[in-house]
């Protein structure tokens, strides 16, 4: 057995055969490149005909009432098709072979695989005349190494509408070389030469014989130049290197009246014999060039397949990112009302409780110069109430019927980004999502090859250091978007809401970090310092008006000097500002302010980022959390089978170089 045909390559088309697919379906890149198109050439002429033993299936097609019928009896040497003078007479595919090929009961269930039906013996010549499943006939006639298909007229019909022609082409898709027979008024059709040029030169060229049926006063050389033209239309320049041979049928009225069978003539007259050169064909040689052409186009096509899926899923991924950053900052919307206030007063009361044993042992004698007792004395009690069942303060009510308003209108506004066919954001340019994303939006918008309608758009806008995004849903996530969408959103507003008392406690983890910053400020602090506690001052400037306000696109938004404060951890957005408001009217020193701006920043950003990744996890888990874990789900599966796919490529190319 020659080494094209080796069990390696086999292995390798069948995964071929199943990883594709596979992709593109995950992808929804079906449609869009023809995979069942390409799958069916896979099942029809590679995966059950690897090997060369196998006789070569012959497909005669023509137009109507071309002599399509009668140029198959002939051949076959009985009248087992309809002939007549009416066009779209068959309507069903006639199977004939050698009758020693019906001794291998595997051989009809390899020759009907193609068309998905169980092959049943012609029992009555009318039976053809009624759409069905191919039917099949035994012959001596025919040279063992060929099977000849009679196929159904693929130009029958009008105003585009051909009846046959979903038929014909699934033959014609299926044969190994054609007989296309024609005539002197369809010689020069275009729409019959392009649809056989289709079926011909698809995936993997086929090699043809034409016969031209034609008056007898016609010349040889007519007939060679009419044949010429159809196998241009048919092949382009390179006709004559597929050319099995070009044949004559003399018009004739005992033909026509079905009293004998159709004589066909080379062309020129000094070739073999119409049945010698059908005997004469090398099945084993044909089928293997015409194995190579066929794993070239297939291969090629994979390798097209690979290119665009790539594509798509830089695409899937872009999309979750858009996806993420959009979430992020729905998350910021959330918190908007920052109770720094509360906050400080917690701080405060925790480094009332952790002072050392002589400071407050000269707390109690009074002897702390400039100690503001009745603030840490009021921050004690409400410490105390904050841990306790007491009821709620004003404030604490107030700050509270914010978050639960923020919360709302951030829940509703990242179900809309969610679902919507298009996500439009703004990031800084400095943020590493940012670049990401921008990478590879470039990646797709630059190549040629990108296979979803509607790409992604970006507009840089340098002076305001920010990046415009416009992301079109994947259609990969079709289905748990729309999941989303059926489920109940009454009840997934409700689920948030009450999760509400999350953002606005105090958790262990606040406690405990804020717990470390006192002890860092404490060691960070002058002798002076600790003996007269004069940051402790610091603590009752910060009126309850105190704010921390995002800034992503403008300057201070209070109008205030502030703190800036960058924050780290968000989901898909990192490096945001913060700035903690610090009133211009508070009078406070250089001295002052600097040692503020430093307590400011460490617990801002202790509360903000529990916060935010608190908050983040509710959306996570109530909204966003399905449709990017099913699209990363994707996109590692379709990452991982590229990589298979490619190997399987490599095999296949190395065996069309042996």
């Amino acid at each position: 057995m020659d080494p094209f045909f080796s069990p390696e390559l086999e292995g390798a088309l069948q995964a071929l055969r199943k990883d594709v697919p596979d992709a593109a379906g995950r992808l929804r890149l079906d449609a869009a490149l023809d995979i069942p198109g390409w799958t069916k050439v896979l099942d029809g002429k590679l995966l059950p005909m690897l090997s060369p033993d196998f006789p070569l299936l012959g497909a005669i097609c023509g137009g109507g009432s071309s002599g399509k019928s009668t140029l198959f009896n002939s051949l076959v040497g009985k009248k087992a098709s309809p002939t007549g003078g009416r066009a779209g007479i068959n309507r069903k595919v006639l199977v004939a072979a050698h009758e020693k090929h019906f001794e291998n009961k595997e051989f009809l269930s390899f020759l009907f695989e193609p068309f998905g039906a169980t092959p049943e013996p012609l029992k009555d010549i009318s039976e053809l005349s009624e759409p069905g499943p191919p039917v099949f006939v035994k012959s001596k006639a025919l040279p063992s190494n060929v099977v000849l298909m009679d196929t159904p007229d693929f130009d029958t019909g009008s105003g585009g509408e051909y009846t046959n022609r979903d038929l014909a082409r699934q033959a014609l898709e299926t044969a190994d070389i054609f007989i296309y027979i024609f005539t002197n008024s369809n010689y020069n059709n275009r729409d019959n030469t392009d649809f056989i040029a289709k079926a011909l030169t698809g995936i993997g060229k086929r090699h043809c014989f034409l016969v031209y049926r034609v008056y007898p006063s016609f010349s040889s050389e007519e007939v060679e130049d009419h044949a010429m033209t159809v196998a241009r239309h048919i092949y382009g320049d390179d006709a004559r290197k597929y050319l099995l041979g070009i044949y004559r049928a003399d018009e004739d009225n005992s033909v026509a009246a079905g009293e004998k069978y159709m004589q066909v003539y080379a062309v020129p007259p000094d070739n073999p014999p119409f049945s010698q050169a059908m005997a004469g064909i090398d099945s084993g040689r044909q089928r293997q060039a015409l194995m190579r052409s066929i794993l070239k186009d297939a291969t090629a096509k994979a390798h097209h397949f690979v290119r665009q899926a790539e594509l798509s899923t830089k695409a899937l991924g872009l999309y979750l990112d858009s996806l993420k950053a959009a979430q992020s900052l729905c998350v910021q919307e959330a918190l908007t009302h920052f109770p720094m206030d509360l906050v400080m007063k917690r701080f405060a009361e925790i480094w009332l409780t952790t002072d050392p044993g002589h400071i407050k042992a000269m707390r109690k004698t009074g002897e702390v110069v400039g100690f503001p007792f009745k603030m840490l004395m009021t921050a004690g009690k409400w410490a105390r109430k904050k841990f306790s069942d007491s009821p709620e303060t004003p404030d604490e009510q107030d700050y509270k019927g914010k978050v639960e308003e923020d919360l709302l209108t951030a829940v509703n506004s990242l179900y809309q980004k969610a679902l919507a066919d298009e996500i439009k954001i703004q990031l800084p340019t400095t943020d590493p999502a940012a670049s990401r994303m921008i990478a590879a939006a470039e990646a797709i918008t630059t190549s040629a090859e990108f296979p979803v309608p509607r790409g992604p758009k970006v507009a840089i806008s340098p002076e305001r250091g920010l990046a415009s995004f416009s992301v079109h849903a994947h259609p990969a996530v079709q289905g748990a978007r729309a999941s989303l969408q059926m489920g109940d959103w009454r009840a997934t507003v409700k689920t948030v809401l009450e999760k509400r008392e999350l953002i606005t406690t105090f958790s262990e983890g606040i406690d405990s970090e804020l717990k470390e910053l006192v002890d860092q400020f404490r060691k960070k602090m002058g002798f002076i310092e600790k003996s007269r506690q004069t940051f402790s001052a610091l603590l009752n400037v910060l009126p309850a008006t105190a704010a921390v306000t995002y800034i992503l696109a403008t300057g201070d938004p209070v109008g205030a000097t502030g703190v800036k404060v960058k924050l780290t951890g968000l989901f898909g957005l990192h490096d945001l500002c913060a700035l903690v408001a610090i009133p211009a009217t508070t009078g406070l020193n250089k001295a002052d302010r600097d040692q503020l701006e430093n307590l400011l920043g460490p617990i801002a950003k202790a509360w903000l980022n529990s916060k935010l990744d608190t908050v983040r996890d509710i959306f996570e888990e109530e909204i966003t959390g399905k449709v990017v874990r099913y699209g990363e789900k994707i996109i590692s599966k379709t990452e991982a089978a590229l990589a298979q796919i490619a190997r399987q490529i490599e095999i296949c190319e190395e065996a069309m170089e042996r």
